[in-house]
C-alpha cells in the first residue's frame, strides 16, 4: 500500500504487463511444440506460465527502474508506481516472487538450462537493454534480443539442444518481429516518449514517410516463409503464411498503424498454430 490507497488486482496485472507476459509464453510454447517429441502437459504448463512469470518480472522490475519517465508519459503514468497506489518495496516482492516461480517452474521440469536463459534474457533486458533506451534508439533492436530468447526457453526445456538450426531460425524469426512490432508502439506513443527524452527511430524518405517499418516487415515476411521451405512448418501452411503478411503490408500502406499493431500481437499465436498443427 502507498498513499492510503489499496493495491487492487488490476494495479498488479498492470505492475505485470499480463498481455505482454502471455505473449511471451506463448513465444516460449512455440519453441517447445517444434521440439520433435511427444507432448507432455505439465512441461508445457511449465513452459508457458514459468516464461510469463519471467517476462512479469521484468516488466516489474523495469517499472522499479523507469519511475521517473513513467510519470511524465501519459500512457504510463496510471501505472501503480508512478500513480502512488503502490509501494516500490511491494511492487519489488512481487516481482521476486514472479522470479522465483518462473525460475521454479522451468527448473523444475526442464533442467538447468531453460532458467538459466531465462536470468541471462531478464540480466540483458534490465541491465543493457533498460538503460541503453534513454541513450540511442538502437536499444530497439538490442532489447529485441530478449524476446528472440522465449522459443529457446521452450526448446531445451523439451529436451533441444541450443545450437539447432531449427531453434536458432525461429528465434530468429521472432527477432524480426521484435523490432518492427515495439518500433510501432514507439511511433503510437511518440510524443510521450519524446517528453520523456527517450532517442525515437526516426528514418524518414523525402515525402516524409517512414520506410523503416516496411523494410522490417519485409524482412520478417522472408524469414517466415523459409520455416516451411526448410521443413519447420508443413509446408501446406506457407498459405497462411502469405494470408497473414498481406493484410500487414497493405495497412502499412494504407498507414493504418493501430491495424498494423493488432495484427502483428497475433504473429507468435498464428507460427505456435503453425507448429502445433
Amino acid at each position: 500500500m502507498a498513499g492510503g490507497a489499496e493495491v487492487s488486482g488490476g494495479d498488479i496485472l498492470r505492475l505485470l504487463r499480463w498481455r505482454l507476459a502471455l505473449l511471451n509464453g506463448m513465444a516460449a510454447t512455440c519453441g517447445y511444440l517444434l521440439y520433435p517429441s511427444g507432448i507432455d502437459l505439465l512441461q508445457l504448463v511449465a513452459v508457458y506460465g514459468g516464461t510469463a512469470l519471467l517476462a512479469a518480472a521484468g516488466s516489474t522490475f523495469n517499472q522499479v527502474l523507469e519511475q521517473d519517465l513513467d510519470c511524465v508519459m501519459e500512457r504510463t503514468k496510471g501505472r501503480p508506481l508512478p500513480s502512488r497506489v503502490m509501494s516500490v518495496s511491494t511492487a519489488f516482492v512481487i516481482g521476486a516472487a514472479c522470479l522465483f516461480c518462473g525460475l521454479l517452474c522451468l527448473g523444475r521440469t526442464g533442467g538447468a538450462v531453460p532458467p538459466l536463459i531465462g536470468v541471462v534474457t531478464l540480466v540483458w533486458y534490465l541491465a543493457v537493454y533498460t538503460p541503453l533506451k534513454r541513450r540511442t534508439a538502437l536499444a530497439l533492436p538490442i532489447g529485441a534480443l530478449c524476446g528472440a530468447a522465449a522459443p529457446l526457453i521452450g526448446w531445451t526445456l523439451a529436451g533441444g539442444a541450443c545450437a539447432d538450426h531449427r531453434i536458432l531460425l525461429i528465434a530468429g524469426v521472432m527477432y524480426l518481429w521484435q523490432v518492427p512490432h515495439f518500433w510501432l508502439l514507439q511511433r503510437r506513443h511518440r510524443d510521450d516518449y519524446r517528453a520523456a527524452g527517450i532517442p525515437l527511430c526516426e528514418i524518414a524518405t523525402g515525402d516524409g514517410r517512414i520506410p523503416l517499418c516496411a523494410l522490417w516487415i519485409i524482412a520478417l515476411a522472408a524469414g517466415t516463409m523459409l520455416l516451411p521451405v526448410v521443413g519447420i512448418i508443413p509446408q501446406i501452411h506457407a498459405i497462411w503464411c502469405v494470408l497473414f503478411f498481406l493484410p500487414l503490408l497493405l495497412s502499412f500502406l494504407a498507414r493504418s498503424e493501430k491495424t498494423l499493431f493488432a495484427c502483428f500481437n497475433l504473429f507468435p499465436l498464428l507460427l505456435t498454430l503453425m507448429i502445433w498443427l
